[in-house]
């Protein structure tokens, strides 16, 4: 099996009883990138396998300081989300802190009605997600929106409902910190 392996990553080999050299320039390189202690620094190395089981155990989400699953980490709780609802105004501040935030909620609108969300970093403003319902008879329209939006400082996340037809309301959480330090649910 580890040979038709090894001829699978197209890596020329040397049998040496049960254990094999990896003689790949490309397979070398990517080790250096990514190790530059395990001879990134010019020294020379051999890669090897074996025919030999060795059982590997992340600890990564531990030695980060966080101990829940990804998805756990995103929960909502009821004193880690904002809620926001905005109607009949324009560019309404909904986030204005750093960091890396879920946003998530509906846009309901009423018969020919326009709303945004939009990032604004005190000069420019770019949408990020437009609701636009134009139709001639009375209808009400409901989207749903769910994303993660991240903030560096003087940048700030904004809304607008132009007219009481229109409303958009959703919560926010934080789920990372300016420096991807995951935030967890309190």
């Amino acid at each position: 099996m580890i040979l038709e392996l090894l001829e699978l990553l197209d890596v020329e080999y040397l049998s040496v009883g049960s254990e094999y050299f990896i003689n790949s320039q490309n397979l070398e390189n990517k080790v250096r990138d990514l190790l530059p202690s395990q001879g990134g620094a010019g020294s020379g190395f051999d890669l090897s396998a074996s025919t030999q089981i060795i059982p590997i155990i992340d600890l990564t989400e531990s030695a980060e300081g966080s101990n829940l699953r990804q998805d756990l980490q995103t929960a909502m709780s009821l004193s880690s989300i904002t809620s926001f609802s905005i109607t009949n105004a324009t560019n309404t501040d909904i986030i204005t802190n750093t960091g890396y935030y879920r946003v998530y909620g509906t846009s309901n609108m009423y018969t020919n009605k326009t709303s945004n969300l939009n990032l604004f970093d005190g000069v420019t403003t770019k949408n990020i997600v437009n609701f636009g319902f134009a139709q001639s008879v009375a209808l009400v329209q409901t989207t749903l929106f769910d994303f993660i939006v991240f903030l560096k400082a003087g940048d700030s996340l904004r809304g607008t409902a132009t007219t009481t037809a229109s409303i958009i309301s959703g919560n926010t959480r934080q789920i990372a910190d300016i420096e991807g330090n995951l935030v967890n649910p309190t």
